[in-house]
């Protein structure tokens, strides 16, 4: 059995993930998100989705990279 990285949980159904050479275990994509899905530099929520990135920092939202100061960036044209 496979251990989740996360939160220790021992299964037989973990998945890897794999970023560049470096692969993860986990026992579910909760778990997954938790460790390896990037935070906004302005709310601190997660970013789940495509995102946006502005001045090397990744935001959830135009709104939060707005208030970061990027006013360049909008949620639509």
């Amino acid at each position: 059995m496979n251990q989740c990285e996360t939160c220790g949980n021992e299964y037989d159904k973990t998945m890897k993930i794999t970023i560049g050479s470096e692969d993860h275990t986990f026992d579910s994509f909760e778990c997954a998100i938790q460790a390896l899905a990037p935070r906004c530099a302005q709310c601190s929520c997660r970013i789940l989705g495509h995102g946006m990135e502005a001045g090397g920092d990744f935001f959830c939202c135009a709104h939060c990279a707005t208030k970061a100061g990027h006013s360049e960036i909008v949620d639509r044209a």
